[in-house]
């Protein structure tokens, strides 16, 4: 059992700070601290993939000569085709290096920027609430906005009783 669980001690770190990220995001009041924690969220899914995509012993997704059909010389006369052994994806097993795949850590350099733009987007939504409200705090907002909502509807039945009388 410990064994399992050591052997696996970087995805239980890369689980623990997304659990960290999360407990930000929906605790705190601070809107700024709830950016910070979906960051932290956004950024431990990135380290996840990445980490599941190493492979022990994996060199860069590309094509070393001693993996290309016939030492990498290329068609020749006796081998008018060997270009196609290798486009044919037939030779898999008869690689000599083992290759990462790049297409996880693809999709998280776009989540990166994904997650870059929405952080951007959230503080300069921010501002803009502590431009109008004064403050960052969600019960403060909340307390605002109740206020100013019990307001507009006493206008209302103001304006509806002159509007009768």
């Amino acid at each position: 059992m410990w064994e399992f669980i050591l052997e696996r001690a970087g995805y239980w770190a890369i689980i623990g700070l997304m659990m960290i990220g999360l407990f930000i995001a929906f605790s705190s009041e601070n809107l700024i601290k709830r950016l910070v924690g979906l960051s932290l969220f956004m950024t431990t899914i990135c380290l996840f993939y990445v980490t599941l995509a190493k492979i022990t012993g994996g060199t860069a997704p590309i094509l070393l000569k001693e993996d290309m059909p016939y030492g990498g010389v290329g068609p020749t006369a006796a081998a008018p085709d060997a270009h196609l052994v290798a486009a044919g994806g037939e030779r898999v097993a008869d690689l000599v290096h083992i290759y990462s795949n790049p297409l996880p850590h693809v999709l998280m350099l776009t989540a990166i920027v994904v997650g870059v733009a929405t952080l951007s987007v959230g503080l300069a939504l921010i501002v803009r609430i502590r431009e109008a409200y004064g403050t960052i705090e969600a019960d403060d907002l909340r307390a605002i906005d109740i206020e100013t909502a019990i307001a507009q509807e006493a206008e209302a039945e103001k304006d509806q009783h002159e509007a009768a009388a």
